[in-house]
């Protein structure tokens, strides 16, 4: 998947700027650009090289420089030699997003395992689901009984499970509620679920050699966990737990009375009431539980119309101006591993959601005008069929008969390489049913190869000025040197005009979300991974996803409605892997001992009998066994493990 994602690496960071100036008037001359991106039918079919800027080639990528100067720089990760302006990072230090991020000393976030295993990374890393999704529920709600062992041993191996109940509550920080993702399973049924209510849950303070249950009132809601009280406790919170409200153990009152299932108090406040019965009926007059079709809804929202081998147009990583087909392998939770069809060994693949605008029904290319790539497969495996044009996300009708987006216009976009920069770009074609394709200003590639299609109505362009009035660093053109950047200025000297304001989608839902909220997100950049993430700013319906323990530069910038999100435990519930935090204060790690079987716990960077140890983390990789690396692992230290995260496939940094 990494060598995949080469040719994004080597594309250049577009510069961030301190200041920006834009002037009111946006609108200016007239020139279009007639540059476009072809949509035949066939492999390549580039269009022409320009012949007025030197060209440039890095690694089998195309580049222009447009003051001539073809400035040098040396990699300081790989050692690598290339144009100083395809390098990434500010600094252009070096050649890729892996390089920059294997160098960093704080780049640890993804894939931690790997790394602490000592071996170098594979090309197929994997995401998780080692059992069907009912047997795994069932098999957390047996692991609520005890919050403290967070570590599943299995032939000598063990888990790294993060504790989404111990990181918001050590904080009192607060989870984005289910009913902002309408894309998740009960996502829209979720309104009726607040905190107060009682629900029936597993008894664990009980010394019974059966399943007992207890009547718990939920204390506070964060996604699709919940902080969890036994009726009789009172303010006492020294045995709240926190539970994910969608697992089999959790039910509405009155579930154990239908089922002649017996509810026991906990063993520690049996002593505090005499008539317990009385208690509960005083207690419970006038409170809410769950609705009684609840866990029937849950598993109806856990049904996926997408099935393996279903053949679908998805967007070409090496190429993002064109799309290719290829076969659903795997579905976890609404999310597709794609395979390219062309793949030999199926490792060529693709993650995304299936709402995702970045994959299509067949022949969806063919039928607006989008560059294609025509597979060399002359023989459909067995099973095969395309997948039905209704289980994909609709767009909005636009009628491009009056006005519209034109070649050549102005605007800015999200940057699909760099996704915490908004930039200068414009559209280079404009395709049918409201498509359009976009290039960001001064970093296109020769070739037209990097340009991305977007709808005429996607939340990730915006009017020129939409950066200066909502305090947002607009990233100007590669190599333009008058700043602070102003539109009026650049519109008049480059003879353009900017899209008109109305053409854009102003529409703002009610989304709900607030500036700190915790959620489970994934990485643009490597979108195989879903990883513990902070809304840090709203602006309108664009939020600024931060990543937990990552630096600022790996933000992103995505929709409110965007199917890459996902409410706190919503990894839990469909079995897929999430990625800790990257800071080591922030995870409650177990080891398990190799050797003496014994259990320690790496708490806030707290460890001992640990340097001469083979040890186990996570999916059985082995500890730092060296003293020196040791205490590199409790300096919190880590190291992102996969040398090359970067998928230009998912329109990524």
């Amino acid at each position: 998947m990494e060598s995949a994602r080469e040719p994004a690496d080597e594309r250049s960071e577009r510069r961030h700027r301190d200041s920006f100036g834009i002037s009111e008037g946006c609108e200016s001359c007239s020139e279009e650009s007639s540059s476009s991106c072809s949509s035949d039918d066939s492999d390549e079919d580039s269009s022409p090289l320009p012949t007025t800027l030197p060209i440039i080639h890095t690694n089998g990528q195309v580049y222009t420089y447009p003051d001539g100067k073809a400035g040098m720089a040396t990699c300081e990760m790989c050692g690598m030699v290339g144009v100083r302006d395809a390098f990434y990072s500010k600094t252009k230090r070096f050649c890729s997003v892996s390089c920059s991020r294997s160098y960093s000393s704080n780049s640890k976030k993804a894939s931690i395992m790997a790394r602490l295993q000592g071996k170098p990374p594979t090309k197929k890393a994997k995401v998780l689901q080692k059992q069907p999704l009912m047997a795994k529920l069932a098999a957390y709600s047996q692991n609520q009984n005890n919050q403290q062992s967070q570590v599943k041993t299995k032939a000598g191996e063990s888990e790294l499970i993060f504790d989404w109940g111990n990181y918001i509550g050590s904080g009192d920080l607060m989870g984005a509620p289910v009913s902002c993702f309408k894309h998740v399973p009960m996502g829209t049924s979720w309104d009726d679920i607040t905190e107060g209510i009682r629900v029936e849950v597993l008894n664990s303070d009980s010394s019974l050699p059966m399943k007992v249950y207890w009547i718990a009132s939920i204390i506070k809601l964060a996604g699709f966990k919940a902080l969890l009280r036994y009726e009789g406790f009172d303010s006492d919170s020294g045995q709240d737990f926190w539970s994910n409200l969608c697992v089999p153990d959790i039910h509405a009152v009155g579930w154990c009375a239908s089922g002649g299932k017996p509810l026991v108090p906990p063993k520690s406040i049996q002593h505090k009431v005499t008539n317990w019965k009385a208690f509960l009926v005083k207690r419970l007059t006038g409170a809410k539980t769950l609705p009684s079709d609840f866990s029937t809804k849950v598993q109806e929202s856990m049904q996926f119309p997408f099935k393996k081998l279903m053949r679908v147009e998805v967007v070409d990583k090496a190429h993002l101006c064109r799309t290719r087909v290829a076969l659903v392998q795997q579905v976890i939770g609404g999310r597709l591993r794609l395979v390219y069809e062309e793949s030999q060994d199926g490792s060529d693949d693709f993650w995304c959601h299936m709402y995702s605008p970045l994959i299509h029904t067949i022949g969806w290319s063919r039928s607006i005008g989008h560059r294609f790539k025509r597979s060399d497969v002359a023989k459909k495996l067995d099973g095969q069929v395309d997948a039905p044009g209704q289980l994909f996300a609709k767009v909005k009708d636009v009628d491009q008969s009056g006005e519209w987006f034109k070649d050549g216009m102005k605007l800015e976009a999200i940057d699909p390489l760099n996704l915490s920069a908004i930039c200068v770009a414009t559209v280079r074609k404009v395709l049918a049913d409201g498509y359009l394709m976009i290039g960001i200003d001064g970093s296109e590639a020769a070739d037209g190869s990097d340009w991305f299609c977007y709808h005429g109505t996607s939340p990730s362009i915006f009017p020129a000025g939409f950066c200066e009035i909502n305090s947002i660093e607009l990233t100007p053109p590669r190599g333009y040197t008058k700043l602070p950047f102003r539109w009026f200025d650049y519109l008049r000297e480059t003879s353009s005009v900017a899209a008109p304001v109305k053409l854009f989608n102003k529409d703002v839902p009610n989304h709900g979300f607030v500036p700190g909220m915790k959620l489970e997100a994934v990485d643009l950049m490597e979108p195989r991974l879903v990883c513990v993430a902070t809304v840090t700013r709203i602006v309108h319906r664009l939020l600024r996803i931060h990543f937990d323990g990552w630096e600022d530069e790996y933000d992103q910038w995505v929709d409110c409605e965007s199917p890459d999100l996902y409410p706190v435990g919503w990894c839990q519930l469909t079995g897929y892997q999430l990625q800790p935090p990257a800071m080591q204060e922030c995870l409650n790690i177990q080891i398990v001992m190799k050797e003496s079987k014994n259990v320690l716990k790496l708490n806030n960077c707290e460890l001992s009998e640990l340097c001469a140890q083979s040890c186990i983390l996570a999916t059985g990789c082995n500890l730092f066994s060296l003293v020196k690396e040791t205490e590199r692992l409790l300096r919190g230290s880590y190291y992102r493990c996969v040398s090359s995260l970067v998928l230009r496939s998912d329109r990524s940094r």
